[in-house]
């Protein structure tokens, strides 16, 4: 009898042991490098670029009126009375502050139109991880992007990048407010190579 209890006792620790490690089936794909190959980043990218394009000449108004009203100060400057020199002075010191300012909030609104472009992007590349994870039985996936660094040290562990890309090109593409056309999927430049 006593015999038969460790027998069922070892029986239950194997199976628990076994269960144990299979719960724990992971996987690892660089994000980054996934998004990257997605052809809708380049129709963020783009869209970004054109936003920034208008942000920049807005900046080179500015700077172009500065220069002039810079300039006219400078060559009336001898015959101007106190008064009006201050005042001129004042205006520049204005509209070189407020250039400063434009170009601090033109940076943080490229870096938020680049958020919402990629949001769908990112939400779709998690959608395919999610699935191929599902299918794949797999417990975690990590993230091996070099700009993440979350993962210091992992055991070789299964890439699922193909199989994500794979899920990716059969989903349709992320709908990018305001973007163009998604341009066609390729398999050119930028495509990870089998093994990495």
């Amino acid at each position: 009898m006593n015999t038969t209890i460790k027998k069922t006792a070892l029986v239950i620790a194997a199976a628990t042991c076994l269960t144990y490690t299979k719960a724990q089936k992971i996987a690892h794909v660089s994000l980054d490098s996934l998004i990257m190959v997605m052809p809708e980043t380049k129709v963020a990218t783009d869209a970004t670029q054109n936003y920034k394009k208008g942000i920049e000449q807005e900046i080179v108004t500015m700077q172009t009126e500065f220069e002039a009203k810079y300039k006219d100060y400078i060559e009336k400057k001898a015959s101007m009375s106190q008064p009006i020199m201050q005042n001129k002075e004042q205006d520049l010191q204005q509209l070189q502050q407020r250039i400063e300012a434009f170009k601090q909030q033109a940076n943080q609104d490229i870096q938020m139109k680049y958020g919402e472009l990629t949001s769908p992007i990112l939400e779709k590349a998690k959608k395919a991880i999610d699935a191929v994870a599902k299918e794949g039985g797999y417990k975690y996936v990590l993230d091996t992007s070099p700009s993440n660094g979350t993962v210091l040290y992992s055991e070789p562990a299964e890439d699922i990048f193909a199989a994500v890309k794979k899920k990716l090109d059969s989903m349709p593409p992320a709908n990018i407010p305001g973007g163009a056309k998604t341009p066609p999927k390729s398999g050119g430049p930028g495509t990870p190579v089998k093994g990495k």
